[in-house]
């Protein structure tokens, strides 16, 4: 047990993260901007695990404040969820996700280096492999974003295995994952975008509480089975307790190791809207829209590497998916905001 700087953790994936590590025994204490997130998912965290954490807020990209952190909560490891996250988004200002992501992660091992931590766990994206020919991947699969947002996280992966093999001592584990969705089946935390959604799923919970009128599937020309997009869709509790086990790990890696977190299945989006009107109990109303720039169209992971060193595997289902986003967006249909 220890000490744990989270950033980002009032996000989507850091919020869900923090119930494992405070379940787990762990201290935890969040740097977070609430850029596109709420502090009362942190209020929730915090009832639901019946444990506090500390909260600061701020840019990861202001050295001062997190020398001023680091030096007010000694922490034994860093999961590093903060950053932009929006695929398309990024071909619009791709300058503010090199910034946010890349500029910001510098500062943060700078600061971490100086404290004397060197062990971290890095929120990665299976976006590294760019537009995949033969899914399922491996770690060793070929590595080539193919959009702003993927290429600032092949950067930093970069920036952390030069760091690791300059200088010994540091314990990196690199989390590839793929499509995080779901919530936790208490309801009380779940995928809350601040402004238009640009991920599938909170998008079509908007839809279904009404606050959206129809999803908009970026195309159906794709060479799938039905045309849309097939991705590895993850439940967020099964990617938190991948955080914990990667974590857990650390201490059996020696400079950085990869690890993919999926299902090993892939799903389109037309199956998704299926599921997802399965468990809201009615049809949910979508049209065909253009594709998307820098979308692939089919990547589902092999993590087979994770199950093998880190004990640790998807469990729940897409069925599952959907009625745990469903029950987070019925029980708060217009999110944190109440």
């Amino acid at each position: 047990m220890g000490t744990i700087l989270v950033t980002g953790g009032a996000g989507f994936i850091g919020s869900h993260t923090c119930v494992e590590l405070l379940a787990g025994g762990h201290q935890v204490v969040v740097l977070d901007n609430l850029c596109n997130s709420s502090a009362r998912a942190l209020e929730r965290v915090e009832e639901l695990s019946g444990r506090p954490l500390a909260f600061v807020r701020g840019d990861l990209r202001d050295r001062a404040l997190l020398d001023g952190l680091l030096r007010d909560h000694p922490v034994d490891a860093v999961v590093h969820f903060a950053g932009l996250k929006a695929v398309g988004e990024s071909t619009e200002i791709p300058l503010a996700y090199y910034s946010n992501n890349v500029h910001g992660t510098l500062v943060l091992l700078e600061a971490m280096r100086q404290a004397g931590c060197r062990r971290i766990v890095f929120s990665s994206s299976c976006t590294v492999y760019g537009d995949p020919d033969h899914p399922p991947l491996d770690e060793n699969a070929p590595l080539g974003a193919a959009n702003p947002y993927g290429r600032t996280k092949l950067v930093i992966e970069e920036m952390l295995r030069d760091v690791a093999a300059a200088e010994p001592g540091w314990q990196i584990a690199l989390l590839r994952y793929f499509n995080p969705v779901g919530a936790h089946p208490s309801g009380q935390i779940g995928e809350d975008p601040l402004g238009v959604p640009n991920n599938l799923m909170p998008y079509l919970m908007q839809v279904a509480v009404g606050r959206r009128e129809r999803l908009r599937v970026f195309g159906d020309d794709y060479p799938t089975p039905d045309g849309t997009g097939v991705r590895d869709y993850i439940h967020v509790v099964d990617l938190a307790r991948g955080h914990l086990a990667a974590l857990e790990g650390l201490e059996r890696i020696e400079g950085w190791r990869a690890f993919n977190l999926g299902t090993g299945r892939g799903h389109s989006v037309l199956e998704v809207v299926a599921a997802a009107s399965r468990a809201v109990g009615r049809q949910l109303p979508y049209e065909i829209a253009p594709r998307r720039s820098g979308d692939a169209a089919a990547i589902w992971a092999d993590a087979t590497r994770a199950e093998r060193e880190l004990g640790w595997r998807a469990e729940r289902s897409l069925d599952e998916m959907c009625a745990d986003s469903w029950r987070w967006q019925s029980q708060n249909p217009n999110g944190f905001a109440g």
